[in-house]
């Protein structure tokens, strides 16, 4: 495959060529199984940092994997880099240092670039239920999705006499406006990081267009529906309320997700909004401090979350899959992090839900509990983040980063909300082109 790049706006011109895999046949796994590659080779990995209990889960099993297959060696890209995860992809690729082994969220993307390389069905079958694209498997989730939600101090809800969990998104405002009074700022949010950004933005997407029309990005890029349509502006207009109000804590710009945690075990804030992968680092700072967790409900308290299967998680570059003996390498360190005695490493790391097929049992703190109560309700709707969607209703490239940061904009008043859904539809058009 001859240099392709990924440009500031990645446009891609003329034909690519996908690289497919047949996978592994029968009678091969027995080098996947035994570590029988003969001489010492390494490959690259790169995951996403922002989180740091992410992070430590997989180094330890990356940590592991070496001891026991000292052979190969796994080289951890460990480099900072500013704005998005996929806009450092990005530039890796441009520079000829795209990974071997990749945690990637932005696989249509990447895909069809032809950077990625189709997942071998002995890994695929590791998996209760791999995500396509183009008809083909190019990620290994590292976990099924867990809802986001609400962490919140049990101690400040009884003090501000909260004694049953919101049931609406109003009812959520005046626990809100309680807390307020006591003189605690009710929300702590660390969007200094642009995933947590997200997570507060696709929150009430979801809730006010993505259940609504599943086909939403697709009729957008069609011309049929605009941002500044009734749904979109309901769901930025909620998500202004909350700063408008003063209901989230000054400092937000400069706060990351994992400080979050700290902000709200010092008893400064009531809430986060967040997932359970906040629950060790919480623990942490306060082995004995307090906390629960209930899913955000909308207007009418229904309860949505961001819950489908997207096409995210490792990814094995089309680069490395021309190095035979690299390949079978990856599929090595895949077949051990997947294994029973490895995988809980990870998940107890993120109190993750298992992929695999293979049952995995880990101590679990109690507010997963509440977790698993909402992703096994029949009553909960599930959906995915604006950049996930895949086919006709990918998003363009890039917007989402620019939605996200546009919208800090409106949050410090920098913007009205009205002029920042009509730049939204501008900027969709003109990254669609």
């Amino acid at each position: 495959m001859q240099g392709l790049r990924i440009s500031a706006v990645l446009i891609i011109l003329g034909s690519l060529v996908i690289l497919t895999s047949c996978g592994i046949k029968n009678g091969s796994r027995s080098a996947v199984e035994d570590g029988s590659i003969a001489k010492p080779l390494s490959f690259t990995v790169v995951y996403a940092k922002d989180d740091l209990s992410h992070k430590q889960g997989i180094s330890s099993v990356i940590g592991a994997f070496e001891k026991s297959h000292p052979n190969i060696v796994i080289d951890e890209v460990d480099e900072t880099w500013t704005g998005s995860y996929v806009e450092y992809l990005k530039m890796k690729e441009a520079v000829g240092e795209f990974p071997d082994l990749v945690e990637m969220s932005d696989t249509q993307l990447f895909a069809d670039a032809g950077l990625l390389h189709e997942m071998p069905g002995d890994l695929v079958g590791l998996l209760r239920a791999a995500p396509e694209v183009n008809g083909r498997f190019y990620n290994l989730p590292l976990e099924l999705p867990a809802p986001q939600g609400i962490i919140y101090s049990k101690a400040v809800f009884r003090k501000a006499g909260i004694d049953t969990l919101p049931k609406t998104f109003d009812e959520f405002m005046e626990a809100c406006e309680k807390i307020k009074r006591l003189g605690i700022d009710p929300v702590v949010a660390g969007i200094k990081d642009i995933r947590h950004m997200g997570y507060w933005i696709n929150k009430f997407l979801i809730d006010e267009v993505y259940m609504h029309n599943p086909d939403w990005n697709a009729q957008r890029s069609e011309g049929k529906v605009s941002w500044t349509d009734p749904g979109p502006m309901k769901a930025m207009n909620n998500l202004a309320s909350l700063w408008k109000r003063g209901y989230v804590a000054p400092g937000f710009l400069t706060t990351t997700d994992n400080q979050t945690a700290a902000i709200l075990v010092s008893g400064q804030a009531a809430m986060l909004f967040s997932g359970p992968w906040l629950f060790n680092p919480i623990k942490a700072a306060d082995p004995s401090f307090e906390y629960g967790f209930f899913a955000l409900p909308d207007d009418n308290g229904m309860i949505n979350v961001a819950g489908e299967q997207a096409p995210v998680g490792w990814s094995i570059s089309a680069m490395a899959a021309t190095d035979p003996a690299k390949l079978e390498a990856i599929n090595q360190f895949l077949h051990y992090f997947y294994s029973e005695d490895q995988y809980p490493r990870y998940l107890q790391a993120v109190n993750g839900i298992p992929s695999t097929n293979e049952e995995i049992n880990y101590p679990l703190p109690e507010a997963m509990n509440d977790v698993f109560r909402v992703i096994n309700d029949p009553k909960t709707g599930k959906s995915m983040f604006i950049d996930q969607f895949s086919g006709r209703n990918m998003a363009p490239p890039q917007f989402r980063d620019w939605f996200y940061q546009t919208a800090r904009d409106w949050l410090t008043g920098e913007m009205s909300v009205e002029t920042a859904m009509k730049e939204a539809d501008r900027m969709w058009d003109t990254l669609k082109e």
